[in-house]
């Protein structure tokens, strides 16, 4: 998977985070949320996003992606004020370039904005 293939995820459902990815993590470093993509794992820590990229047919080729909420320099969070959203997105502009969340049913926007406004600002 080329770097410009992972500018946009989905997440799906909330999920637990994979022990590989809690193993990675640095001293300090809080897993806050944990999502299932369409195939993949996207876990917000308290320093980064990590996208968890399983490969081929068996998936035991797995990849790290690390993207450290201090490049993010501004996003949006977008929803259609309704109670229940099918249409959630959080857009962020970083040093990579711009990064696209789609939200599934039932994630909630608002807490992924708190847990970015927390960790990057």
């Amino acid at each position: 998977m080329s770097i410009e293939q992972t500018m946009e995820w989905t997440f799906m459902s909330e999920c637990a985070v994979p022990k590989d990815v809690e193993d990675m993590l640095v001293p300090g470093e809080e897993a806050c949320a944990a999502f299932k993509t369409i195939r993949d794992k996207a876990i917000l820590t308290s320093h980064r996003l990590i996208i968890r990229n399983a490969e081929g047919m068996t998936g035991q080729k797995v990849e790290m992606y690390s993207l450290p909420w201090k490049s993010v320099i501004s996003w949006v969070s977008t929803n259609s004020g309704m109670i229940v959203d099918y249409n959630s997105e959080l857009c962020m502009w970083t040093l990579l370039g711009q990064v696209t969340i789609k939200l599934g049913r039932g994630i909630d926007i608002r807490r992924i904005d708190s847990i970015l406004a927390q960790c990057a600002l």
